[in-house]
């Protein structure tokens, strides 16, 4: 099996320690390793380094190089532009030589947290052999825990393997509404898309060309002058592999993942799985608190003072200071909208 590990994004929601030079998946929120060097290691001994590809981008191959130095060169490959999941997957797998494209390929966020590496392992060890067996489309599950409408949400069919678990996906849904989402949740009939994918390489390159056959065609000009890879790429259309593939498809599986997972989505995502002090804070860095509970209190540079506050995040980097409700976690893009319109790029 090979993995191939999507590493581009910009990961805004962990501003202002996130920034476009120093995106989320480069970053060490828990200390010790980038969550991109927990990823890639997590999948070792079933996938070694040598058997990885990582899709990122030109400004980050650099980070991404030095973080990874097992992962041969020529398999961390650099976006020219971002154009959502499909064709960076579509461009990845093309990567791979044609003669491996018959193996299966593990599609993994960069960013994201598992708390039990031998679980994770051995259900993504079932998932292979199931990919491979039935040539399927396969893709991992969480069990929701709450509502939460930053996720997509897999509707679950009949059971097809009683032993491991395995469903077939009735239909995607794309970031539900609450109410909606409280819905699914309730029923107890769905489960969070985790956006771990398994397939056979020359596969999906196969339902690219029936689904998205710009991609395709984009591509393959692309390999037959690499050159113009600047000038091409661009002009792919941009779009996600879940909207682009994956809700046109009649059979893809799903195994639920019961392994500590997190998307690590937002600061109130990390207060959740971060240890905590005797008033239920989170503490990183110089900190004095007076009076203090239920914070995430983060300084990256410099000391942070605080005094009777509850459900707070604040962040303290060497030029910005962050605070917001945590419970308002998720609308941080408003923030960094707001710079981009001042043009304080120099933030961003």
């Amino acid at each position: 099996m090979k993995a191939l590990v999507l590493a581009g994004g910009s990961g805004t929601r962990f501003w202002p320690v996130s920034r476009r030079q120093r995106p989320k998946q480069l970053l060490s929120l828990e200390g010790g390793r980038s969550l991109l060097q927990a990823t890639v290691e997590r999948l070792q001994p079933l996938i070694e380094p040598s058997s990885v590809w990582v899709c990122t981008t030109e400004a980050l191959t650099r980070q991404v190089r030095e973080q990874l130095p097992l992962v041969p060169e020529e398999q961390i490959l650099a976006e020219p532009e971002g154009r959502n999941t499909a064709p960076a997957i579509g461009w990845s797998l093309r990567s791979i030589p044609a003669a491996e494209r018959d193996e299966v390929v593990v599609i993994l966020p960069a960013d994201h947290r598992i708390e039990d590496r031998d679980a994770f392992l051995r259900t993504l060890e079932t998932a292979e052999r199931i990919t491979r067996e039935g040539d399927r489309v396969m893709t991992l599950g969480v069990h929701p825990v709450r509502p939460d409408t930053g996720y997509g949400y897999l509707e679950l069919g009949a059971l097809l393997e009683p032993d491991s678990g395995l469903r077939k996906v009735v239909r995607y849904t794309e970031k539900p509404d609450q109410v909606t989402a409280s819905r699914f949740v309730q029923s107890g009939n769905y489960l969070w898309n985790a956006g771990i994918f398994l397939f056979r390489a020359g596969l999906l390159l196969e339902l690219l060309e029936a689904h998205q056959p710009d991609i395709a065609r984009g591509l393959e000009a692309i390999e037959r002058r690499p050159e113009r890879i600047a000038e091409l790429y661009p002009r792919l259309p941009s779009i996600s592999i879940d909207h682009g593939v994956m809700e046109h498809l009649d059979e893809v599986v799903t195994l639920p993942l019961d392994c500590g997972w997190s998307d690590l989505g937002s600061w109130e995502a990390l207060f959740e799985v971060l240890s905590r002090d005797a008033n239920g804070n989170v503490v990183q860095g110089e900190v004095v608190s007076v009076d203090c509970q239920d914070s995430l209190l983060l300084a990256e540079e410099g000391t942070i003072a605080i005094l009777g506050v509850e459900g707070l995040v604040v962040v303290k980097t060497r030029d910005s200071v962050l605070v917001l409700p945590k419970d308002r976690s998720q609308e941080i893009r408003k923030i960094v909208a707001a710079l981009e319109e001042r043009g304080l790029d120099e933030l961003l």
